[in-house]
């Protein structure tokens, strides 16, 4: 398992377009993908589970993942939420 924590600042912020864009980015991974913000913890393949969270730029997540690929999808949620 591989966790990091990452701030937020997806341009524009997350509205339901960027967060179905994390959920197509965390899809491409078969690892586990979760994502934690307080004491909630979504699995972000779920658009739904995403919206729940009501995340929003500046706060920091943890981006928690466990399979083959996990380093990898860290890595590429970490990007799209850090805005590179």
């Amino acid at each position: 398992m591989v966790q990091k924590s990452v701030q937020i600042k997806v341009e524009g912020g997350l509205e339901a377009r960027a967060l179905a864009m994390l959920v197509q980015t965390a899809s491409q991974y078969d690892s586990k993908v979760y994502i934690e913000s307080g004491s909630m913890k979504v699995n972000a393949k779920s658009i739904m589970g995403m919206m729940s969270l009501g995340i929003d730029n500046g706060e920091t997540v943890n981006v928690i993942a466990d399979g083959e690929d996990e380093t990898a999808a860290v890595n590429g949620i970490e990007k799209f939420l850090s805005g590179r």
